[in-house]
């Protein structure tokens, strides 16, 4: 039976994801509130930055109710160097959608990101059931687009002119999926990513 993600904690030797809280948000603007987080179009591209952290609390908190919002911090001194969420839960269908997800710059390339997708994809496909995983981004986000490639996610193709920008103009966006039974050979991919 397929469960929706109820928020818990997920916790490995890198990467602790709680689920956002208002008081968490000074930290995580501190870490992402980054023009190179926003140049690829994140959260509506840069436009879209909030101004200050009590702009992204007014703006993020309401938002994430549709989603189980976490923020991400090192298991190593508890910093916080990012966001990600499960969202779009469609039970019927055992599918649930993996996104919304930046983080600061000094942990892109890192162990950072494997490590979290390995906490978040196991806690949907082994904890709640889904059979598919949704991944997605813009397509002039390139360096998105090969990390979710790299995680072994199939590309299954573009939907052209589907999201309005702050800025008024549209993004073509990417989509990605994986597959339950596609789940053992990520998981091994990026076990042995973190493990290097």
């Amino acid at each position: 039976m397929t469960t929706a993600p109820d928020g818990r904690s997920l916790v490995n030797e890198i990467v602790r994801l709680d689920r956002l809280q208002a008081a968490d948000i000074d930290e995580l603007y501190a870490a992402i509130a980054n023009e190179r987080v926003y140049a690829d179009g994140y959260s509506g591209g840069p436009a879209a930055m909030p101004a200050s952290a009590d702009e992204m609390r007014a703006r993020w908190i309401p938002a994430a109710a549709d989603r189980v919002a976490y923020v991400v911090r090192l298991v190593a001194d508890g910093t916080v160097v990012g966001t990600s969420s499960l969202g779009d839960v469609d039970l019927g269908n055992e599918s649930v959608h993996l996104g919304w997800t930046a983080y600061a710059p000094a942990v892109w390339g890192t162990a950072v990101n494997p490590a979290a997708k390995l906490l978040l994809l196991g806690h949907a496909f082994e904890t709640c059931g889904f059979g598919r995983v949704k991944i997605q981004t813009g397509s002039k986000n390139t360096r998105s687009q090969a990390a979710i490639a790299k995680l072994g996610a199939t590309r299954e193709g573009v939907l052209r002119r589907h999201k309005r920008m702050a800025d008024g103009s549209f993004r073509d966006t990417v989509v990605f999926s994986i597959l339950a039974d596609e789940w053992p050979d990520v998981r091994k991919r990026l076990a042995d990513r973190i493990s290097r």
